[in-house]
């Protein structure tokens, strides 16, 4: 597993690594067993970063990882967190008081005194440009709770305000082969500034994993059955935003560009690794299977150049008219 410097935390971390919303039970249903069997299986396959977040379960993600991780001490894991998404969504509610409430209580699921990662959970537009969040996230670094802050945002200009903040240590931004946007700016700038990136939603909810049709049903308490018109938070977490039934067509077209016995789930996501500047891609696994498929999307390589051409001929034909311009 090759491994890259994740920006201004200095520290190094598997080009692959696991998201964990899906432990949170938020993709439908899953026993903790299953659970921990998809973090051991993970490290097992050479991923040493987890992403997770304080809301996803309400805190289940977060306890799984606590617990596996005080099971195996030996292991070397960097684990970022995400917070700010348990409160009203106003600027007012992103203050020193509130992030030492999220901090602590993370601290308590993760079983740790300092939390690696800290990133603000897709807080309104303003937060990214507010002086004082900033300052507050410095008092917790220098208070011991965390190491190291970073975001998490749903637009470019959002990333591009956080990146252009000091001790910001990474960004977090849905990058796959349906959502192209932040390679125009975000990107550039991160690499010029030291900002690690995150690719997160790497295979667009699924889509990409090349294993839907028109007649997939997905669970009631599933977020792609549920939130497709983004009734329940922001649309480009479902999806990437792209309306199903016409990803479904891109992805036929994704799945010709690929040499014959190559899976599409290992080739969308080595594409989002060959991209300049991203330190690691995050995809969710519900499965065993699932988390040792993905974390050998990192041994595929490159996949050449027609196939980058190609992606972004599907992308301007299928999504570059539709997408939010700021996506």
């Amino acid at each position: 597993m090759e491994h890259r410097t994740l920006g201004r935390t200095g520290r190094t971390v598997s080009t692959v690594g696991l998201g964990t919303w899906q432990l949170g039970a938020d993709w439908g249903e899953v026993e903790p067993a299953e659970a921990t069997a998809v973090l051991e299986a993970a490290v097992e396959s050479g991923v040493d970063f987890f992403d997770t977040a304080d809301v996803y379960g309400d805190g289940r993600s977060e306890q799984t990882i606590g617990a596996f991780l005080q099971e195996h001490p030996e292991l070397d894991i960097t684990v970022a967190t995400k917070m700010g998404r348990r409160v009203d969504q106003v600027p007012e509610n992103y203050v020193l008081a509130h992030f030492r409430q999220w901090v602590d209580r993370s601290r308590r699921n993760l079983g740790t005194d300092t939390l690696d990662l800290v990133q603000l959970h897709c807080p309104p537009t303003p937060v990214y440009s507010d002086q004082e969040v900033y300052d507050a996230l410095d008092t917790l670094v220098e208070e011991g709770s965390i190491r190291h802050y970073g975001v998490s945002v749903e637009r470019t200009d959002e990333a591009l305000a956080a990146i252009a903040r000091g001790n910001t240590a990474t960004v977090q931004i849905i990058l796959n082969a349906f959502r192209l946007k932040p390679l125009d700016a975000v990107l550039p700038a991160a690499r010029e500034a030291g900002v690690g990136i995150i690719a997160r939603v790497p295979l667009a909810s699924g889509l990409l994993s090349g294993k839907y049709t028109k007649d997939t049903r997905f669970a009631e308490d599933d977020h792609r059955n549920y939130n497709r018109t983004g009734s329940a938070f922001d649309v480009g977490e479902t999806f990437s935003g792209v309306d199903f039934e016409r990803g479904l067509e891109a992805v036929r077209e994704f799945s010709e560009l690929l040499p014959e016995g190559t899976p599409t789930a290992q080739a969308a996501l080595a594409w989002v690794i060959a991209q300049e500047g991203v330190s690691t891609v995050i995809p969710g696994a519900r499965s065993v299977e699932q988390a040792r498929a993905n974390a050998s999307a990192a041994d595929t390589g490159s996949l050449g150049r027609d196939l980058d051409e190609g992606v972004r001929r599907i992308y301007d034909a299928y999504f570059r008219e539709s997408v939010h311009p700021r996506w």
